[in-house]
């Protein structure tokens, strides 16, 4: 049973300051426009309509949270890389992302969605630079994988791993993803799980020593 399929809408924000408390714990999801971001969302939540899935690439332009219970959340950022997107809004997105990426105490690791066909592109680099000195965990998912023959996706996934952990360290994972063929779900569940339901550990406190 999908760990996600009881995931709601919570609220939306457009700016830094109508974003809820950060209180709980979330992940993040982010990608470019047509890289099949909220296709993944719905498919993990087991829901076809919770993320807006538009044919037309760079609408949704807020961030959505969506609650799992117990102050946990999904978070649906803008995708980006769209060329009709004015420039205005691409630039406050630019700010957003950037210091949500950066600042957010709540945000317990990034999703960075990639096309298994176009992945690493300039912008998806400039999202890694953002998040990864937060020392959290990127989980990049290689959507449309099924487009990909067999030999194409093993190469394509060695690759890509091998340049994520040589460029931005080793708390980054990669794995190919198919919404259509509902392929990698399993696994993608296993690392957000870990992530969000996971107590973090505590510091010992040092003893003092008998005098």
């Amino acid at each position: 049973m999908p760990i996600f399929q009881n995931a709601r809408f919570h609220v939306s924000a457009h700016h830094l300051r109508d974003l809820p408390p950060a209180s709980g714990v979330e992940v993040a999801f982010a990608g470019r426009s047509n890289a099949g971001k909220s296709s993944a969302l719905n498919t993990l939540a087991n829901h076809n309509r919770l993320a807006f899935v538009s044919k037309q690439p760079g609408r949704t332009q807020l961030i959505n949270f969506f609650t799992l219970g117990d102050d946990k959340h999904l978070v649906d950022l803008p995708g980006y890389g769209y060329a009709k997107v004015p420039e205005a809004l691409r630039a406050h997105w630019q700010n957003v992302l950037s210091r949500y990426l950066s600042e957010r105490t709540s945000l317990a690791g990034l999703v960075l969605v990639m096309d298994s066909r176009h992945p690493l592109t300039p912008l998806d680099r400039q999202m890694l630079d953002w998040f990864t000195p937060s020392g959290n965990p990127v989980h990049v998912l290689l959507t449309k994988s099924d487009k990909l023959s067999r030999s194409e996706s093993t190469i394509t996934l060695n690759k890509v791993r091998k340049e994520l952990q040589t460029q931005w360290g080793k708390h980054i994972s990669v794995q190919l993803f198919s919404s259509l063929k509902k392929q990698g779900v399993e696994e993608a569940e296993k690392v957000l799980a870990q992530w969000l339901f996971t107590e973090p550990e505590e510091t010992p406190t040092e003893q003092p020593q008998a005098e």
